[in-house]
């Protein structure tokens, strides 16, 4: 991996609201866009969940999870920074988190060639913004890559908003710095180390971001 810090990126954090200030302007995060624009049968789905696994555990499970991934992300930034000489997280949390991370720095960034961002904010001039985990070239090509944890392993149908905010970003990027990023690429990890890697690119990566512009008119219609 090679460090090429071509770009600039805005110094800009996520507010409770889930936007962000750009250049003195706020901006949905792309995460607020997708979760207020939720189809109702998605909101149905987990509102059955909820009632079957008891609202209590349920907000324990989804809790225990935002904590694992926060903990696996952060390992893996850490990684990616070429002045950290270390780290180690002997919570209990990230006892589980760090061989996730592992697994992802084994199985996923052999493709990994240059990067350009690590955990940087990119937006759309007046429509949106948000925080990649990793821009640069992944297997010979422009790429947005975002590690994600899971509970269990997940079908490719299943993780369209995965696939839609990849090409949120993807958009952003090539509007703001004229990059001609191409590809998205999921990195995954179970909490027993099961990893997966999905890859989209070409008309399916521009049918996911046509997809999220149809969901972002939504979200201001609403607005």
């Amino acid at each position: 991996m090679m460090w090429n810090k071509r770009f600039e990126y805005p110094n800009s954090q996520r507010s409770i609201k889930g936007e962000y200030d750009i250049t003195h302007m706020l901006l949905p995060s792309v995460t607020t866009v997708l979760k207020a624009t939720e189809p109702e049968e998605k909101r149905k789905s987990l509102d059955r969940w909820i009632a079957k696994t008891g609202e209590e555990e349920a907000t324990r499970i989804k809790e225990q999870a935002a904590s694992r991934g926060t903990a696996m992300h952060f390992y893996l930034q850490k990684h990616f920074d070429p002045d950290c000489k270390g780290y180690l997280d002997l919570t209990t949390i990230g006892k589980i988190a760090e061989p996730m991370a592992k697994k992802i720095i084994e199985k996923g960034l052999d493709d990994l060639t240059e990067i350009w961002g690590s955990e940087v904010v990119v937006h759309y001039p007046g429509l949106y913004a948000g925080a990649t985990d990793l821009v640069g070239i992944y297997d010979f090509s422009e790429s947005i890559v975002d590690f994600k944890q899971s509970n269990k392993p997940k079908r490719r149908e299943w993780i369209d908003d995965y696939f839609m905010q990849l090409g949120a970003y993807a958009m952003a990027h090539n509007a703001v710095y004229n990059t001609q990023i191409d590809q998205g690429v999921i990195l995954m990890c179970t909490p027993d180390c099961y990893f997966q890697k999905f890859v989209i690119r070409g008309k399916e990566f521009v049918k996911y971001q046509h997809n999220f512009l149809r969901r972002l008119d939504e979200y201001y219609k609403n607005r």
